[in-house]
């Protein structure tokens, strides 16, 4: 059995750790409501975006080849993976689940004989996949000193994709980030860049009743589509550099609240121990002076 004394510094140690989980709870929920702020208003751009370049892919001629970023290098042999987690921990299972779908990608596509390539983005991704895939790593990039995501860090990511792509070497490129649904969920998700993922042309008469909206573009749609696609994969890379930003605030304030709850019980059952063994030993102090009185 413990003494009072041990008892008592274990009270005062979970009841310390219980005022630094509630302050990180608290400045967590600061947090996510900006990043939240961010990721909900970056979502309308980036799918409008990506919906107005399948309509543009959609209007090409037939037979014309249309730029690298959209139709590719024609094969399908190396894969270049950017994946985004968090740079620091205490956010529950959310670089954890990143971690499992990016352990999981890999595997399928090398038992499908592609070449992988990792663009480590966030210090957690890249202690969590160095012990085993440390040998595909072939870029590592930090936000550490980043207080908040800006559209120059996504740019940055993708310039270096970019730059990768021009030297030929990968085939198709992949990020993978947790998408923001909620407070307590977040959805690990892989998104292709390269080739551009676009959506299908919209069909709007079988939306509103009328005819298909036909629109005319200058210069051609090719070349258009030469100069948005890379603007594209920055606000690709940028939407989910944001939907991670959000999600790691949101796991933070939740694993800090149960945190702050199970420190909150912890506090209650060492209380109760601590009295139930001090009523002992008091009880026993009695006895002893009521034995030794008698005796004399």
């Amino acid at each position: 059995m413990a003494s009072l004394k041990d008892l008592r510094n274990r009270i005062k140690s979970v009841q310390s750790t219980r005022k630094i989980t509630s302050a990180m709870k608290m400045v967590a929920a600061a947090k996510l409501r900006r990043a939240q702020e961010q990721a909900e208003a970056s979502r309308p751009y980036s799918e409008r975006m990506s919906r107005m370049l399948g309509s543009l892919a959609g209007g090409m001629a037939e037979g014309a080849g249309g730029p690298k970023l959209l139709t590719g290098t024609g094969e399908n042999k190396v894969h270049l993976l950017v994946i985004c987690t968090a740079e620091r921990g205490l956010c529950g299972g959310f670089n954890g689940q990143i971690a499992r779908l990016a352990r999981k990608t890999i595997a399928d596509l090398k038992a499908d004989g592609k070449t992988v390539k990792l663009m480590m983005v966030g210090r957690k991704g890249r202690d969590a996949l160095r012990r085993d895939h440390e040998q595909d790593f072939v870029d590592y990039i930090t936000f550490q000193d980043v207080k908040r995501m800006g559209f120059v860090q996504a740019d940055d990511v993708a310039n270096r994709v970019l730059a990768m792509f021009e030297a030929g070497e990968f085939d198709v490129c992949s990020i993978l980030y947790s998408e923001f649904k909620s407070v307590i969920a977040q959805e690990p998700t892989v998104l292709q860049l390269i080739p551009a993922s676009l959506p299908e042309e919209e069909e709007h008469g079988a939306e509103t009743g009328g005819a298909k909206a036909l629109y005319e573009y200058e210069p051609d749609e090719e070349q258009i589509l030469e100069a948005l696609l890379p603007r594209n994969l920055a606000v690709q890379v940028y939407r989910a550099l944001l939907e991670n930003a959000a999600g790691e605030q949101g796991a933070r304030m939740t694993a800090m609240d149960n945190a702050t709850r199970n420190a909150g019980d912890m506090i209650n059952r060492l209380t109760l121990e601590y009295n139930r063994t001090r009523q002992a030993q008091i009880t026993k102090e009695l006895i002893e002076i009521i034995s030794g009185a008698e005796a004399l």
